[in-house]
């Protein structure tokens, strides 16, 4: 992530990534491209996965994430405002905890 004035920019991913991604306060994270791994959205994170997330995709209490992409295994949402849009495909289970989800 980039810092701009004391804030985390929009980082966009286009390419892939071997290995597990988490996604901290403040960050906003585009993803296009593929995950080889799990994505975590800490509280404050802001995520968008218009691609592919060949492992699992967990939603901690305070993250926003709108998924338009593929999940390869669960997407697990423990207290974070989840939206699945109708392009959205979760290949595991969809695991609804205290959070929204639609």
């Amino acid at each position: 992530m980039r810092e701009e004035r004391g804030h985390l920019s929009p980082f966009t991913l286009s390419g892939s990534v071997t290995g597990n991604v988490t996604v901290v306060r403040g960050s906003k994270f585009y993803m296009r491209g593929t995950v080889y791994g799990d994505v975590t959205v800490l509280d404050g994170g802001r995520v968008h996965v218009f691609g592919n997330v060949t492992g699992t995709l967990l939603v901690k209490d305070g993250a926003r994430v709108i998924l338009s992409g593929v999940i390869g295994k669960d997407c697990i949402n423990e207290g974070g405002r989840l939206y699945l849009d109708s392009t959205a495909r979760v290949m595991g289970k969809l695991i609804q905890g205290d959070g929204e989800a639609q």
